[in-house]
């Protein structure tokens, strides 16, 4: 079985960090494919270790990434 689940990658210092909203898992890399690769080997360890408890506590089925325009100044 496979799910899709959300990736958000964002640069920090000289490596990029991963994250995964829905069940609040990060990584990080040297790049972005490094950064998405852990990622999702991060993901995968959790679903091979959490029981189906864990893994509903802590699934979010409702993520939305979008863009907000605000004043700034």
């Amino acid at each position: 079985m496979t799910r899709q689940l959300t990736a958000i990658i964002e640069r920090e210092g000289d490596g990029y960090v991963s994250l995964c909203p829905e069940l609040d898992i990060a990584s990080q890399g040297g790049t972005v494919d490094e950064a998405r690769r852990n990622l999702k080997e991060a993901l995968e360890l959790f679903f091979e270790a959490a029981s189906a408890t864990e893994v509903e506590r802590r699934l979010h089925n409702e993520v939305y990434v979008t863009q907000v325009e605000v004043a700034v100044g």
